[in-house]
């Protein structure tokens, strides 16, 4: 099994909130997810719009999980180094 770290989409039409998510690569978008990491509103406040566990990433990272382009977006968002 590969892990993936990326975005698990939740809410309503034109009210998306997204979870950071580790899943096995091969997973649905919306399937069962191994742990959760943090949150992504990108409707809210920019203070408000990104959670992350920084220290439970750099374990799953140092593990082997491989992320996607768009949380390693976020991740820059935040200045957390990869």
């Amino acid at each position: 099994m590969s892990a993936r770290i990326r975005l698990k989409k939740f809410g309503t039409k034109k009210r998306p909130y997204y979870r950071i998510v580790v899943m096995d690569q091969r997973a649905p978008r919306d399937g069962k997810t191994i742990e959760e990491l943090g949150y992504y509103h990108p409707i809210e406040a920019e203070d408000r719009q990104i959670r992350i566990e920084e220290d439970k990433i750099k374990i799953w990272l140092k593990n082997g999980a491989s992320v996607s382009d768009t949380v390693r977006r976020i991740l820059n968002k935040k200045s957390i180094s990869l």
